[in-house]
């Protein structure tokens, strides 16, 4: 028996056919590391570096505002805030749910923290409404049907910003960006596919914090490094607003105080 996010899989990607650019940014995560051991300490709150690479994503999105938006009718409209979606695994992985996190620019990590814990936990007791309704039509609904029906409502959700609540779907539900972390799965690095319905600018993958043999100064030092990995819709993006958004990023991870000005 196919799983919710299998059908999905099927239903929506076919061959690989469009213009899509693939990125790479490794960073020295000692800083990165350090800050969030501190904010655990002193504010009780899990934060991760999922959290921490969600927060400096928004940060970019903010000063590269051409990525911000979605593509209607062959037009892109900006959005008016900076909203990112964090992937949940549920049933062990065996699933995967959304969390959309709004205006993600202008909150504290700790609050991206509290919020995605608080939403992951509703999602896996089965007490988030809207992720059930949308889940009932989706495993109601053959696969050959799935392909147009995802299509239509993708197009009227992301595109057009029309929520159907009936279905358990809100205006643009995916907002700027997709963030999931493989890093606790023990993957180093990965890319992600483009989902169709999401019509998202970008998708970044998270992988894991490894010790790496780095010049330092001219000499081999061991350091920890995080590697970030993004899979673009080059309808946005080009390469000065590419660079923009990775400079903010590389900022925000290798020196995390400044989030504390």
């Amino acid at each position: 028996m196919n799983s919710t996010r299998r059908k999905l899989a099927i239903a929506t990607w076919g061959p690989p056919d469009e213009g899509n650019i693939l990125g790479k940014l490794t960073v020295d995560a000692e800083a990165a590391q350090r800050w969030i051991e501190k904010i655990r300490e002193t504010t009780g709150e899990k934060v991760t570096i999922t959290h921490l690479v969600g927060k400096a994503i928004a940060l970019g999105l903010a000063k590269a505002p051409q990525i911000n938006g979605r593509i209607t009718m062959g037009s892109y409209i900006p959005f008016d805030t900076v909203d990112v979606t964090f992937l949940v695994a549920l049933e062990g992985g065996a699933d995967l749910a959304k969390v959309k996190i709004a205006n993600l620019d202008k909150r504290p990590v700790t609050d991206i923290a509290a919020e995605l814990r608080g939403r992951a936990e509703k999602l896996r007791k089965g007490e988030d409404a809207e992720f059930e309704k949308s889940k009932g039509v989706l495993r109601a609904l053959p696969t050959w049907l799935l392909r147009p029906v995802l299509w239509l409502t993708g197009w009227l959700t992301s595109s057009l910003g029309v929520s159907l609540p009936a279905l358990g779907l809100e205006a643009f539900p995916f907002g700027s960006c997709v963030v999931t972390s493989v890093g606790m799965l023990g993957i180093d690095e990965a890319f992600a596919p483009m989902t169709p319905f999401a019509r998202v600018p970008i998708l970044v993958l998270v992988g894991a914090v490894k010790d790496v043999v780095v010049a330092r100064d001219g000499q081999p030092v061991v350091r920890p490094q995080l590697t970030l990995n993004a899979t673009i819709d080059h309808r946005f993006v080009d390469g000065f607003q590419l660079a923009t958004v990775a400079k903010t990023i590389r900022g925000v991870l290798e020196n995390p105080e400044l989030l504390d000005k």
